[in-house]
């Protein structure tokens, strides 16, 4: 039987979806930005002595644009949310007197950050965030399962790192593509616009996230009434029109459907799609409306304040990679302050009891889900320049939290731990 049981019993605004999601008297802002530990942990108690605490941060470099791109990556892309993170770590560290330091690892070409990482922890190194792509991910957390490090996810969506592929070293902070696309599906739910017109791009990670929207699909109710794979390649980077763009104009036409949902997660195409299908439909998916952990138009919770101190700190306004690596930099800070240790196996250990939250501007303190070491978290349903909507949505419910309406549940999970 499944244990997620979304009933959906009213549509609401973007303003009853977040009260739904607040907890009354909570704090609403990290505890780093105050410098106060959290009320009812160990470290309000006694402050204890400690010992730097070591965070590695293994990425690859951003490659210079081509062309001019007025979005293009920007050269500390997730390493510069690590910065802030390890700032308000010590912060923090002040009630306990542990310190935090930060090791930045730029991959370059060529080199393996399996080789980097058991350099590094052939120093002493027991924690890596890590922003790179799931089969490097799944190497790093092997190659490092016998010195008892933790290795946090930050940029790897992948559903099979929760599932068969799971590991009980590693921690996943972005949302999986499931909990997206699930998101994604609630909201689309709440609209009642049940009938979607997928379109899958050439990659595999395309397919990939084709994949988690089906099964969205499935688990809430919609129905897939026409696929098809995009074949006029990188159109949204295209200068200048082409009779290619012609043909695609009409790629929609003759369907029936309320949403189109593209699969693009490489970005070649996908902003092509708006305002160019046959019929005004709405576009949605990797591109258009989209489910993702972070945006500059989230102001709530003390965002606001989160968002001008990145400003401050790194001269740019933060992006979801960003935001994924301070939280996993601060899940360490967080576990090492509630435990009063460094040791990587308490903190471990720690991060999958009830006891440990991370305070994290999403309205709610953040928690691991022990089955698959995966970070619950509300995920923000957002257009280019607003805010629409946070999953999970009102009137979705569950027996244990809200927030397991988004991914694999216990019930269905793949995961072993090994």
């Amino acid at each position: 039987m499944r244990s997620s049981v979304p009933l959906l019993f009213a549509a609401g605004l973007v303003t009853g979806l977040t009260a739904a999601l607040t907890v009354p008297g909570q704090a609403q802002e990290p505890k780093s930005a105050t410098g106060a530990p959290q009320p009812g942990s160990p470290t309000a108690e006694a402050p204890v002595p400690g010992s730097e605490t070591r965070i590695a941060v293994l990425y690859r470099p951003v490659p210079a644009p081509s062309s001019y791109d007025a979005e293009a990556d920007p050269e500390d892309l997730g390493v510069a949310g690590a910065r802030m993170a390890v700032k308000d770590n010590n912060t923090t560290g002040r009630f306990t007197k542990q310190t935090f330091a930060l090791d930045e690892v730029a991959l370059e070409e060529g080199r393996k950050p399996v080789e980097a990482a058991k350099a590094l922890a052939d120093k002493g190194v027991r924690f890596f965030v890590l922003a790179l792509p799931a089969a490097e991910v799944l190497a790093v957390s092997d190659a490092l399962k016998d010195t008892g490090a933790v290795v946090l996810n930050a940029g790897a969506p992948d559903d099979r790192l929760r599932g068969a592929d799971c590991r009980a070293n590693l921690f996943h902070v972005l949302p999986s593509r499931a909990m997206q696309t699930d998101a994604l599906a609630q909201y689309l739910t709440l609209m009642r616009w049940r009938k979607v017109f997928l379109i899958v791009g050439p990659t595999e990670r395309d397919k990939a996230y084709a994949d988690a929207m089906r099964n969205s699909a499935r688990k809430f109710g919609l129905k897939i009434t026409a696929e098809k794979p995009w074949t006029f390649g990188p159109l949204a980077k295209a200068r200048g029109d082409t009779p290619t763009r012609a043909e695609a104009m009409v790629f929609t036409r003759g369907l029936d459907y309320d949403m189109a949902v593209v699969a693009d997660e490489e970005g070649d195409w996908g902003d092509y799609v708006p305002f160019r299908t046959v019929d005004p439909r709405p576009v949605a998916g990797t591109q258009g409306l989209i489910a993702t952990t972070w945006h500059p138009t989230l102001e709530t919770w003390g965002a606001a304040q989160a968002q001008n101190r990145f400003r401050r700190l790194a001269g740019r306004l933060m992006r979801p990679l960003d935001y994924q690596v301070w939280a996993a930099v601060r899940t360490v800070g967080e576990a090492a302050t509630q435990t009063r240790s460094t040791d990587p196996a308490v903190l471990a250990a720690h991060l999958v009891k009830p006891e440990f939250s991370l305070p994290a501007y999403k309205g709610v303190s953040l928690t691991y889900r022990p089955w698959d070491r995966q970070l619950r978290q509300p995920i923000i349903v957002v257009q280019p320049k607003a805010m629409v909507s946070v999953a999970p949505e009102q009137g979705f419910i569950h027996q244990r939290t809200p927030l397991d309406t988004l991914g694999a549940d216990e019930p269905e999970t793949a995961c072993k731990l090994r």
